[in-house]
């Protein structure tokens, strides 16, 4: 069922599929991608359990934002729209920071994280990293979104290690237009959106749940490291490199991150 949510000055996309039978399952979507880059993963999760995935303001078919708002709050009025109190949250990329931050704003709300390639928001980033978020800047202070586009597939699809093949060329192509209608919001969402992430950090010993923290083995290595100090501090968690994959974890590799998130479903109890 795909239904509009309403959230403070605005209104989400919504999507839910299978039923609760063993509980929900969030599912949050990348910075440059929207809801169906879930599109592999879901049919295994909703054999046993209810879906829940939506668009964030300005990505697929949510509207960009006009007034400050906040997505882990957003998360939460999702979920309190759809009828669930606690869920299994997962987020790739900007998503799993996301995710993050809703399980250390609503602990309760919370029976398992899954982080895939989270970024965290006091991390030191590569020059890489400093390198392309300039020239994506630079590209959209032009106006050139066609340049900006390109410079996010080869940043977060093609990645640092891997040259262009089929298979990525294919995965680019799934999510070019996301990504387009993501950038043509950028200045919106970086205008309009709030967190607290940082200044909740120092609570990731406190957390409870199972966590999942997974990072592809070709991407930037930055992610590497974000993914060993989670692991670090977050007291019930789980490590995993995927190999062969780089960012868009869920894009790359749909089999194995579903079979990582059961595994992790499981560990509930």
């Amino acid at each position: 069922m795909i239904e509009e949510v309403p959230v403070p000055h605005g209104r989400l996309t919504v999507e839910t599929t299978g039923g609760a039978h063993a509980g929900t399952v969030a599912l949050v979507h990348a910075g440059v991608a929207d809801r169906a880059s879930w599109d592999g993963v879901v049919p295994a999760l909703a054999a046993r359990y209810r879906v829940v995935r939506h668009d964030m303001r300005g990505f697929g078919d949510s509207r960009p934002p006009s007034a400050p708002y906040d997505d882990a709050e957003d998360l939460a009025a999702v979920l309190t729209a759809v009828g669930v109190e606690r869920a299994a949250v997962v987020g790739n990329s900007y998503g799993g920071r996301v995710a993050l931050e809703f399980a250390l704003r609503h602990p309760a709300r919370v029976s398992a994280l899954g982080l895939l390639a989270a970024p965290l928001p006091d991390h030191d980033w590569s020059a890489a990293m400093r390198d392309y978020a300039e020239a994506e800047e630079a590209a959209l202070e032009r106006g050139d979104l066609d340049l900006a586009v390109s410079l996010n597939l080869d940043m977060w699809v093609r990645g640092p290690r891997r040259e262009w093949d089929d298979r990525l060329r294919a995965h680019a192509h799934a999510v070019r237009g996301p990504m387009r209608t993501a950038l043509s919001h950028q200045h919106l969402t970086d205008r309009f959106g709030t967190s607290e992430l940082a200044e909740l950090l120092g609570g990731l010993g406190e957390s409870r749940v199972p966590t999942l923290i997974a990072h592809g083995g070709a991407d930037l290595d930055d992610f590497r490291v974000q993914a060993a100090r989670l692991t670090a501090a977050i007291p019930d968690s789980r490590a995993l490199v995927l190999p062969d994959a780089g960012h868009l974890l869920p894009l790359e590799q749909p089999a194995a991150t579903a079979e990582a998130l059961l595994a992790l479903l499981a560990a509930r109890g």
